[in-house]
């Protein structure tokens, strides 16, 4: 062989080479969804229902559950990451809305550590009580709940996802509004709260409908009230909080966000991938089955959502006096 032929085969050889390695490359970067409470909840569910349908435009998206302090972990991990869109996270109403006025110290600023990419969902909850339990205290419905607990103050207790979540504050609300009290038992998630009420070791939960839906159906657990201001498609027969408490209203909801600083073009790319999504017949009757309803929109209608409910929260959670560091 030549030195030609020599250097034409050596320069073949190195295109080769240096070729493989680019084609081997994955065509998209994973992103990290954290998901700051435990799997198999209505959270984790539907993150992995839209982790599956956005993959086509976004590429691998890989649930990373990072339960704790009410969700301020995972929340965290999502404020601390990189602003380039490989890391994203769910931002709820605990996170978001209620935890900044319950914890003395908070490890992120929720007005300033996300970018909004868009809400997910809004579920109705509902105050469910041990079926046999209302059976055994001939309770039927709320004012029956209210007057048996002003008879017999501190004997009921109430179960919850933890210090800081939505079921926790609903709780204290409506002790506060119906004049009773009531021990509070917080549990590391909905689920334990769920399972220690089916269990009889608690009386009643303020929970998400989702959650409370299939042991409704069953009969295991007796549907109080709602706690939106008006009545919910799914439990049309099941009077509102408020028809009893006037004005009592919370709801449960969580959206995607992004680290503070992510650019523009990013969560735009990640807000058309993830709102196609939602709108997808497949995710609307997959939601529906969780009780959940889908709600798409834009970044900016997502900011300020949840700003107006940090607002909200800010004298919701300042009226009950409630704390929990």
């Amino acid at each position: 062989m030549n030195n030609r032929d020599f250097l034409l085969t050596l320069l073949a050889s190195s295109v080769l080479l240096a070729a493989a390695p680019a084609s081997a490359q994955p065509a998209h970067a994973p992103i990290r969804l954290v998901v700051p409470y435990a799997a198999g909840g209505p959270i984790d569910v539907t993150a992995r229902v839209l982790a599956e349908r956005v993959k086509d435009q976004l590429g691998t998206v890989i649930i990373d559950n990072k339960p704790g302090a009410g969700g301020n972990i995972g929340a965290d991990a999502v404020a601390k990451a990189a602003p380039d869109g490989l890391t994203i996270g769910i931002a709820a109403t605990a996170t978001n809305a209620v935890n900044p006025w319950l914890y003395n110290k908070m490890p992120f600023d929720a007005a300033t550590a996300f970018a909004p990419i868009t809400q997910m969902v809004r579920v109705p909850n509902v105050l469910v009580m041990n079926a046999e339990t209302a059976q055994r205290l001939k309770i039927e419905n709320l004012r029956d709940l209210i007057a048996y607990a002003k008879a017999n103050p501190g004997k009921l207790n109430y179960g919850s996802g933890g210090n800081g979540s939505a079921g926790h504050l609903a709780g204290e609300m409506f002790k506060k509004e119906a004049g009773i009290f009531a021990v509070h038992i917080p549990y590391n998630g909905g689920n334990p709260a769920q399972l220690a009420l089916l269990s009889g070791q608690v009386d009643f939960n303020f929970d998400n409908l989702a959650t409370a839906a299939p042991n409704i159906r069953s009969g295991k657990l007796k549907a109080i009230a709602v706690t939106t201001t008006e009545r919910s498609n799914a439990l049309p027969e099941v009077p509102t909080v408020a028809a009893t408490l006037k004005g009592f209203s919370i709801d449960t909801w969580w959206g995607l966000v992004a680290p503070a600083g992510t650019p523009a073009p990013v969560v735009e790319k990640l807000n058309r991938a993830f709102v196609a999504a939602l709108n997808a017949p497949e995710t609307k009757t997959r939601f529906a089955s969780l009780l959940a309803e889908p709600v798409a929109n834009t970044p900016e209608q997502f900011g300020s959502f949840m700003k107006n409910e940090l607002a909200k929260y800010e004298k919701v959670v300042k009226a009950t006096g409630a704390k929990v560091d």
